[in-house]
């Protein structure tokens, strides 16, 4: 009686209208609140993990005795645990509560950074970058879902942009902060690159401070609400109630998900949008000093080329919400990637192949952050949805193992090559994903009109006639 009565009540506030101005005004303080702790959180995150490529340009291996197939192992291996800790993290953030999970997961990474500034060996290096992948699988499927809990549908795709953003930020403040860090060569007998972990690493002990008191476990009771804001909050929860479902979580919805072919797709186009961002984020400084420039000058070369992507996606996210669109947005950055790599690999100047460095990151941040998107917006409840960003996050992160061993030596032709082609496959496979998704809401106004009967086997959630998947 009283689960009908609370169901009741739920369908009255859904049926609720808010005030356009009024929500708007609810949306900035939220905003104002949450978005800088989540884009700290994951600056931090991304800095700490891609900070390997500065090091490496900065003398790391030769310190420590790493050759360069060992060094390509360092990177890699990160993605091992990385990959096989996301999927538990996603499902476990409820019960563990999110403040809790991720202030945890930032201490322990925080800890094996600043360690990693005292490494004497490979086996160390091995080590810290196995732990390092563990903590970190864990926040990203962790903000997606948080933001889930926050906004609507079609207000998500530019608050998932500013996490990859982030990872355009953490690209350009890591070149810079490596360029200004490395002239610390030599202070208190430690080289540079050893400080370059210690500093960042202190960095993010600090936001896990941040993570703890500012992110509510609950964003409805969030403490910087007033009354009139939550009764707004309590509102839209009712209306996304479809998008979110139950609060118990159900083995059966994991089962729906593994039988989801859009988990799949959407795995196998992030695996190859994964190439790229992995790449291109951890060996940019040495793609640049292959062109010739020296260590220094590729620390804050690589800044304008992260900040334009960042840039870009911003612009692409938003447009991407106004029209409730994803996938074309996803193909047509590609585009840009596409010709970025060919310039790099052909027989050009110096300074032709670094305007091809700016194209490649107009597809190297937006073809993983929307197409994730894609994934959040068209599956539900809750549950369902938290093994679909694990999975597939799973599933395109393997290509962080891939990307430590096509990037092996200078010029890198192994690995842009390698990039160029995955954007081709990639191509093909959003069309694949956006003829089924087409496929699927055609079929279902048909049912709705009567005009075909229902066979399907799963009809709640994101298969209720009434959810209209984005393209």
């Amino acid at each position: 009686m009283e689960g009908r009565d609370s169901e009741s009540a739920q369908g009255q506030l859904g049926l609720e209208t808010l005030d356009p101005a009024a929500e708007k005004r609810l949306l900035l303080k939220l905003d104002a609140v949450f978005v800088p702790i989540i884009m700290l959180v994951y600056l931090s995150c991304f800095l700490d993990r891609s900070n390997i490529g500065n090091v490496k340009v900065a003398g790391m291996p030769g310190d420590i005795g790493a050759s360069s197939q060992e060094f390509s192992t360092a990177v890699s291996i990160f993605y091992a645990t990385y990959v096989a800790f996301e999927t538990p993290w996603a499902i476990l953030l409820k019960k563990l509560t999110p403040r809790l999970l991720l202030t945890g997961l930032c201490i322990v990474w925080s800890l094996t950074t600043i360690f990693s500034g005292f490494i004497t060996n490979v086996p160390g290096l091995y080590a810290a970058r196995l732990v390092l992948g563990a903590c970190e699988g864990g926040l990203f499927p962790g903000l997606n879902l948080y933001l889930t809990m926050v906004y609507k549908r079609e207000e998500q795709a530019r608050r998932v942009s500013y996490l990859f953003v982030c990872t355009a930020l953490s690209g350009a403040f890591g070149g810079l902060l490596a360029y200004v860090i490395l002239k610390m060569d030599g202070v208190g007998g430690y080289a540079g690159w050893r400080w370059v972990y210690i500093i960042e690493g202190i960095f993010s002990i600090v936001i896990a401070a941040v993570i703890w008191f500012g992110l509510p476990n609950d964003p409805s009771n969030a403490y910087f609400l007033n009354e009139e804001e939550k009764r707004m909050m309590r509102v839209r929860a009712a209306q996304r109630a479809q998008y979110m479902g139950s609060e118990e979580f159900s083995w059966e919805e994991f089962r729906i998900e593994l039988k989801d072919p859009k988990l799949y797709l959407s795995g196998a186009i992030q695996f190859c949008q994964d190439i790229l961002l992995y790449g291109f984020s951890t060996f940019l400084p040495s793609i640049i000093t292959s062109m010739g420039y020296t260590s220094l000058q590729a620390q804050y070369l690589t800044i304008p080329v992260y900040l334009l992507g960042g840039f870009v996606f911003l612009v692409f996210a938003f447009i991407s919400d106004r029209l409730c669109i994803r996938g074309p947005f996803v193909a047509f950055a590609n585009i840009f990637g596409i010709v970025g790599y060919i310039l790099i690999l052909c027989p050009t100047s110096n300074g032709v192949k670094f305007f091809g460095t700016f194209l490649c990151a107009i597809a190297v941040y937006n073809g993983p952050g929307l197409n994730l998107t894609w994934l959040n917006v068209n599956v539900a409840p809750h549950y369902r949805r938290a093994a679909a960003i694990g999975l597939q996050q799973t599933i395109g992160n393997t290509a962080g193992i891939v990307a430590g061993q096509i990037y092996r030596s200078a010029p890198y032709v192994l690995g842009n090559a390698f990039s160029v082609g995955t954007l081709g496959v990639s191509q093909f496979l959003i069309l694949a994903k956006w003829l089924y998704i087409r496929r699927r809401n055609i079929e279902k106004a048909r049912i709705a009109k009567g005009e075909i009967e229902d066979t399907r086997k799963v009809t709640t959630g994101d298969r209720e006639l009434d959810f209209h998947y984005h393209l």
